[in-house]
């Protein structure tokens, strides 16, 4: 190359680099892409929360000083979520729909939580465990034996035992009927990607969800407290076999999410208050969390990793979450969460909630009004809101504080209700 090029292409790089300096870095969409090993995603996929989440590969949008994304993520599918905004702070394959394992028990307990007492006892009849799946996960529920539905939830969540989903699901009109159910509470809450065959989870050919539907689902299962306890608990009793004369023994259960117990080399993760995890042959890992810091609550949904790493769902998943707490208004949303479709035109929200400008699909469902607060709750919860007091159940110092006499329920505005911190003195 000549002087005089040399000397030319010099001057015209020296004037590019004010015009690059320029440029916004908010303006910048950085997809990163992986060259992982098996099936590839969909080159179209809904676009239910915005056009972006219907993009194969990593969408995140930087602005000046945001951390850019853990390097060490290998999920098939991958979200993060502001809970309470629903904001959707970054993605990857969001709507890829792909086989959810357990995870689907929060879309089952969102639908049942509100139409069995739970207080009411039931004698389990053979015939009720028969259609449990070889290999299921089981708390232990035994046929003659008689549980409470509070006993049959703990079962759901802590041990995710099919064989309480499938006694729950008897009580509630049969199987089929509860598919049928949760299949319409899917299409209310816009969970247009899931297609639900069993009400466990258990790998069923077309069975099917996403990280966006379940990231969905687990903002709606917030919405009710029952709901919350259950999913932040990190131990609790279960009732053993009752023998004639003699009182019934119970023994421990705990929660098989390892970043609200720790366990298998993990340690509690700093503020998780749930919310389910799942592993099957054809699902691999699944996990959703929900965790606060500093007054922001973040919704996370990790699908089937690659990653060779032990429990590499947790791993990735608290990865995850510490970038979304670090670039938490340093980021522009890549879509949203969508409000459920009854929110548009339920009246007694008093205004069109946050998010609900963008929707897609059709389908009726069970109508979610009456966990949703009115206008006169809203403004009075709203106040309450802004006392800045936390809104999830922290684990600190390792300690695994049960629900029990340790979490304040406060309902505040749609979508999130506060958690509010109150841990005994140590």
């Amino acid at each position: 190359m000549s002087a005089l090029k040399k000397t030319a292409l010099t001057v015209i790089a020296a004037g590019l680099l004010p015009a690059l300096a320029a440029t916004p870095a908010s303006a910048v969409t950085r997809t990163v892409e992986k060259d992982n090993a098996g099936p590839k995603p969909p080159a179209v996929m809904s676009t239910v929360g915005g056009a972006q989440l219907g993009k194969p590969g990593t969408q995140v949008s930087l602005a000046a000083g945001a951390p850019v994304l853990p390097k060490d993520l290998t999920g098939r599918s991958w979200i993060v979520a502001d809970a309470e905004s629903g904001d959707v702070l970054a993605a990857h394959n969001a709507h890829w729909r792909l086989p959810p394992a357990s995870t689907l028990k929060m879309l089952f307990a969102d639908t049942l939580l509100p139409k069995l007492s739970k207080d009411e006892e039931y004698t389990v009849k053979d015939t009720d465990l028969t259609g449990v799946g070889e290999g299921s996960s089981l708390v232990g529920v035994k046929e003659d034996q008689t549980y409470t539905v509070h006993d049959l939830w703990m079962g759901v969540f802590l041990r995710s035992g099919n064989d309480a989903v499938h006694v729950l699901a008897e009580m509630n009109g049969g199987v089929q009927e509860t598919v049928r159910q949760m299949q319409d509470h899917a299409d209310e809450l816009q969970a247009l990607d899931t297609h639900v065959v069993t009400p466990d989870g258990y790998d069923e050919t077309g069975q099917v969800s996403s990280a966006y539907d379940l990231t969905l689902i687990a903002r709606s299962g917030m919405q009710k407290k029952d709901f919350r306890e259950y999913c932040s608990t990190a131990r609790a009793k279960f009732p053993g076999e009752q023998k004639p004369g003699k009182k019934r023994e119970t023994f421990e259960i705990q929660n098989t999410n390892r970043l609200l117990t720790g366990d298998f080399g993990l340690n509690p993760y700093e503020g998780i208050a749930g919310v389910k995890n799942g592993n099957t042959t054809h699902a691999g890992a699944t996990f959703t969390g929900v965790a606060e810091r500093n007054g922001k609550v973040l919704l996370v949904t990790v699908m089937n990793p690659s990653s060779d790493e032990s429990q590499a769902v947790y791993k990735e998943t608290a990865r995850l979450l510490d970038w979304g707490f670090a670039a938490a208004g340093k980021v522009q949303p890549v879509g949203e969460l969508v409000p459920p479709k009854s929110a548009h035109t339920d009246p007694s929200n008093g205004s069109e909630p946050a998010g609900a400008g963008t929707s897609a699909g059709t389908g009726t469902g069970e109508d979610g009004k009456k966990n949703r607060p009115g206008p006169a709750k809203a403004s009075s919860a709203s106040h309450e809101g802004s006392s800045g007091v936390g809104v999830a159940l922290a684990i600190i110092g390792g300690v695994l504080v049960l629900v029990a006499g340790a979490v304040f329920l406060v309902n505040r505005r749609w979508p999130l209700p506060d958690l509010v911190r109150r841990l005994p003195r140590l």
